[in-house]
């Protein structure tokens, strides 16, 4: 009996001292390994080279002008070459040969002529003709007396153009230059001729109308100033007026073929 209950103290003893023993802490989790975050990837610049360079705007080419234009036409002229007071309507003609140094500058050189019927009055003073009465006499009759006229002009200056509309060009011009002036009248069997040289100036301006690339259509009115030195006369000036109608030829510039004109296939 002794036996049991000792073995039964032992028993309840050990039970004891092991509910009174503490409980072992829990073991630490183990720490989380955090995946590495993504390296950022950097878009590698673009290199220059690969940027097209910017191509200059390339300045529109000029329009073409033409570099010869010579002018043919009529001409009428409201003049009093001999001072006399009396105007005479004078028809001629003018021509004239241009060089374009630019669009707007060129230099011409013109010739014209007038002829026709003046009228000069009767009197004891009748210049450029001798008076009558005097030494040689000239006495025609009437209050006044024809005089056959014929006047040139040789002139060369500048001309100035606006190439700005392709129908219309305005234009201008200064001329100076050598003229002669003739006068021939009879009366009573006696003829007399006399003549006449001095300066010529001229300023005035038309408008050219485009008929096509070669020919166009002037219109023009000067001022024609001339400085006629007659024997019985004087130098003396004669302010005139004249207008002219007529064709202007031009030359006309090709357009040059490049290469890319060469090897263009025929549409």
């Amino acid at each position: 009996m002794r036996k049991y209950l000792g073995v039964l103290a032992v028993a309840v003893l050990s039970a004891m001292s092991w509910a009174q023993a503490p409980a072992p802490a829990p073991a630490p989790a183990p720490a989380s390994t955090q995946a590495p975050a993504p390296a950022q990837t950097q878009t590698p610049a673009p290199e220059l080279a690969d940027i097209p360079a910017p191509t200059a705007k390339s300045a529109p080419p000029a329009a073409p002008y033409p570099r010869i234009e010579l002018f043919l036409g009529g001409s009428y002229a409201e003049a009093g070459f001999f001072n006399s007071g009396h105007w005479a309507g004078l028809p001629g003609w003018d021509a004239s040969l241009g060089l374009n140094a630019t669009r707007w500058l060129g230099f011409i050189v013109e010739g014209g002529q007038y002829f026709g019927t003046s009228k000069i009055g009767v009197g004891a003073q009748q210049p450029p003709f001798p008076s009558c009465g005097g030494t040689p006499s000239f006495c025609p009759s009437g209050p006044t007396f024809n005089v056959t006229t014929r006047e040139y002009n040789f002139l060369f200056g500048a001309q100035f153009a606006r190439r700005k509309w392709d129908g219309w060009t305005p234009i201008g011009e200064l001329l100076f230059g050598h003229q002669g002036t003739r006068g021939r009248a009879s009366a009573q069997g006696a003829t007399f001729t006399e003549i006449g040289t001095g300066r010529a100036l001229v300023a005035g301006g038309g408008l050219d109308r485009k008929i096509n690339e070669r020919f166009a259509l002037r219109f023009k009115a000067d001022y024609l100033q001339t400085g006629t030195a007659f024997a019985l006369l004087g130098k003396k000036k004669q302010d005139n007026f004249r207008f002219s109608v007529g064709i202007v030829i031009r030359n006309v510039h090709k357009k040059k073929r490049t290469l890319e004109d060469e090897t263009q296939p025929e549409p």
